[in-house]
């Protein structure tokens, strides 16, 4: 009886011991996480898979189509709309920029000036004005077409991008201001794109080294030309198809008449 009892007695013990500590362990944990929140812990979270999936015909062309929208500063010829959000009375359509870069806007007395300001700066602007008489209006600037004259350089080129065209330029001349064919492109398929009357893409391939031998004809390029120097082993189908799902190249060049 007593070897029982005693049995008994070291196994209540046991379960106390063992309760006991648990509640100590959790206790340091909470003093611990309230320590740590307490000091500004920052835990690491997972970083998010990186979308490789961009062929590098589409890196070399698509960024900088998109950055240079998101960027481009407004001026006179461009055309910009306004929109409220669910205040249609408010909202403007194809507002050609005026050589004084300010634009009429009702409740805005004076209008607004909008030169060498982005879209987003603009819709901020104008929210701002609103404020006086719409709780929190939703204003959206959306670049339409730009007015002036452009063209691109892209690929294997010093500096690609879209360029001013403030005068005439030969294709050789157009991709000299781009800092002229890295010796990684291929000079022998450098692509001419241009946007037909029909609205569809055309592409002409030029030989560098013809050129400059004087064996082939120099072409000028138009408004709206895509020059495009590829990398040795691109896929010249994967370079116009890239080009044709750029909805950016009508807002920067338009629609041909």
């Amino acid at each position: 009886m007593n070897n029982k009892w005693q049995y008994w007695r070291v196994f209540a013990a046991l379960i106390l011991i063992a309760v006991f500590g648990a509640m100590v362990i959790g206790q340091s944990a909470d003093n611990s996480q309230e320590q740590l929140n307490a000091a500004g812990a920052v835990f690491p979270r997972p970083t998010p898979p990186v979308n490789s999936t961009m062929s590098d015909e589409e890196a070399a062309i698509l960024p900088y189509y998109n950055n240079y929208l998101s960027e481009y500063h407004l001026g006179p010829e461009d055309v910009i709309s306004v929109e409220v959000f669910g205040l249609p009375q408010y909202s403007r359509s194809n507002v050609i920029i005026p050589p004084t870069a300010k634009i009429s806007y009702p409740q805005i007395p004076g209008g607004v000036f909008v030169g060498g300001k982005t879209t987003d700066e603009v819709a901020k602007m104008i929210a701002r004005h609103l404020n006086e008489y719409i709780i929190d209006p939703e204003v959206t600037v959306t670049l339409e077409k730009v007015g002036s004259a452009r063209f691109s350089v892209l690929g294997l080129v010093g500096t690609p991008g879209v360029k001013m065209m403030n005068r005439r330029y030969n294709i050789y001349e157009a991709v000299a201001e781009a800092g002229g064919i890295a010796k990684e492109g291929d000079k022998k398929r450098v692509l001419l794109i241009r946007l037909a009357s029909n609205g569809e893409f055309t592409q002409t391939v030029i030989d560098f080294n013809e050129l400059v031998k004087g064996k082939a004809a120099v072409p000028y390029i138009l408004p709206g030309d895509q020059i495009i120097v590829p990398e040795k082993g691109w896929s010249l189908t994967k370079v116009l198809d890239t080009i044709g799902r750029v909805s950016s190249l009508r807002i920067l060049f338009g629609n041909p008449l």
